[in-house]
């Protein structure tokens, strides 16, 4: 099973909601933001005016810098590549998600600025470059050596917990966005067609629908209509 495919699962199965929204900070609760998907969506639908303004205060602001997001932006690729059914997490818009994130909860501003910090250092020490200048196997070597806290080794411990953080951020942000909510398969309350009940069960309870009814309400190409009674 690949990283998409396990976050995948974590995200269908309710354990990665619990692990996003209530495990990066231990002791308090905090619902994080839907993902903005790609950069042009601030409208902020459903939003009270005080938290559109809110929203829009924190998009004007700006907490990483160049260096720092692109390194986020190649990090979030690692962890949910693009494949043959969907985007990347670049192309979810997940790295803006992220920027906006750490504004909104600022709890995540020190330990995420921290293990970006921390993942350049330990790309210097091994192939003396900075992370985003490493080749992709020297970035998946690294990768590798905290994506896997129960296998890590104690010293690679800071950069397991910047980890797994960032990963958590990355599924949030790509399955609460329009690509990754496909991706998954959910289809919510999308209207179908209905087209009555079908003739084998009405013959077999004896049963027939009224034609006047039929008529008046059996049109699946008016289903957007109001329907208007004369009696």
């Amino acid at each position: 099973m690949d990283r998409r495919e396990t976050i995948k699962t974590l995200v269908m199965g309710g354990v990665a909601s619990g692990l996003i929204l209530h495990g990066c900070v231990p002791g308090e609760e905090k619902q994080e933001q839907p993902a903005a998907d790609a950069k042009t969506d601030r409208e902020g639908y459903g939003r009270t005016p005080d938290e559109a303004a809110r929203d829009e205060a924190l998009w004007d602001k700006t907490f990483f810098n160049e260096h720092e997001m692109a390194t986020i932006a190649v990090l979030s690729d690692i962890v949910i590549p693009a494949d043959d059914t969907s985007g990347s997490a670049t192309e979810a818009g997940v790295p803006e998600f992220i920027e906006f994130i750490v504004k909104d909860i600022p709890e995540h501003q020190v330990p995420m600025r921290g293990g970006l910090m921390w993942l350049d250092r330990e790309s210097g020490l091994r192939f003396d470059k900075q992370f985003i200048a490493c080749a992709g196997e020297e970035q998946k070597a690294i990768v590798d050596d905290i994506a896997y806290p129960e296998e890590a080794l104690p010293e690679m411990r800071q950069g397991v917990v910047f980890f797994s953080r960032f990963r958590n951020l990355v599924a949030t942000g790509f399955y609460t966005s329009q690509i990754g909510i496909k991706d998954l398969g959910y289809v919510g309350n999308t209207p179908n067609v209905w087209d009555g009940v079908p003739q084998d069960v009405l013959d077999e309870h004896g049963l027939a629908y009224d034609e006047k009814m039929l008529k008046e309400c059996i049109k699946p190409e008016e289903r957007g209509e109001i329907m208007e009674w004369d009696s």
